[in-house]
């Protein structure tokens, strides 16, 4: 790498969950439209204990057998319910066979019971598929992680429109904080990236997109956690310095940005980039593959719709 990563913004939970701080300018450093559109939060009580539950699960549901991860797959939603695996293409255009994804909404298990809706938005309006007899305990894990990613997301919301409202009019009900509370329609992933071994010999590992596409996310905020590496069932830190997260500045300067093991991240969407009058800024991101061939990597999103 021809420079050091560069760390996100922090903001500590203490200072987040006090309503009457004044935290403008950490927002407007990391997500204003100079910044990087990611911050992170620290010090979240009880947080590095479910990400570690949650995330040591992934590997277990991408071994489950074939005919199990069928019958949790749902072709209705496009796959964004249940299990997901080769069914996204990679830029080059080939299917995705880097990593398996499992989605779910962590608060609603049926968001709706509109028909209309479901047939309409079927990759948001559309029921969890838990494996409730093959991996009982993915349910609550995954819920229990989601709904915290959540709460502090609504949190960090608070202070947004704070920022926003400094600048421009905004009616309370447009307000990110807002939008979060009344949305049905999150959404989690737990993503499961194969070891190097397990890949298609084909695939472009070089590519600086080769795990994840240069791609802006379309919701109104992302809630990330740090990925977790593993060898032999052995936690480990990340085999390959060059490996991570690379988000474009609006210079279109590329940049690796790090954040804390038991920190969560949060990236602004295009939603709020949209409805904060540019206030809040979505960037483009990827993720990097790593070069390790015996080395398992699973992380977990939560998109805030």
């Amino acid at each position: 790498m021809s420079q050091p990563p560069t760390p996100t913004v922090t903001i500590s939970f203490s200072e987040l969950k006090d309503r009457s701080a004044d935290l403008s300018a950490k927002i407007e450093e990391g997500f204003g439209p100079g910044g990087l559109g990611i911050l992170s939060i620290t010090g979240v009580p009880g947080y590095s204990a479910l990400r570690r539950s949650l995330l040591q699960l992934s590997p277990r549901l991408a071994k489950l057998p074939e005919e199990v991860k069928e019958e949790l797959q749902d072709p209705s939603s496009r796959y964004n319910f249940g299990w997901s695996h080769g069914k996204e293409k990679l830029e080059s255009g080939k299917p995705d066979l880097l990593k398996g994804s499992f989605y779910a909404n962590p608060i609603h298990d049926v968001p709706t019971t509109d028909e209309s809706l479901i047939n309409r938005y079927p990759s948001y309006c559309g029921s969890n598929i838990w494996p409730v007899n093959a991996l009982p305990e993915l349910e609550m894990a995954f819920k229990t992680l989601g709904k915290l990613i959540l709460d502090v997301g609504l949190l960090l919301a608070y202070h947004c429109d704070r920022y926003v409202s400094r600048g421009s009019m905004m009616s309370e009900n447009q307000g990110l904080e807002k939008i979060l509370q009344r949305s049905r329609c999150h959404k989690g992933r737990l993503l499961y990236y194969f070891p190097a071994q397990e890949r298609e010999e084909d695939e472009d590992s070089d590519s600086m997109s080769s795990w994840c596409g240069w791609h802006t996310d379309h919701g109104s905020l992302t809630g990330l956690t740090s990925g977790r590496f593993t060898r032999n069932d052995i936690e480990v830190p990340c085999p390959d310095a060059a490996a991570g997260l690379y988000i474009k500045t609006r210079a279109g300067q590329i940049v690796k940005v790090v954040y804390g093991e038991d920190d969560i991240a949060y990236q602004i969407g295009e939603t709020t980039q949209i409805l904060s009058g540019g206030y809040l800024c979505a960037t483009p991101h990827c993720v990097r593959v790593f070069a390790d061939y015996l080395v398992l990597y699973n992380s977990f999103a939560f998109y805030c719709a």
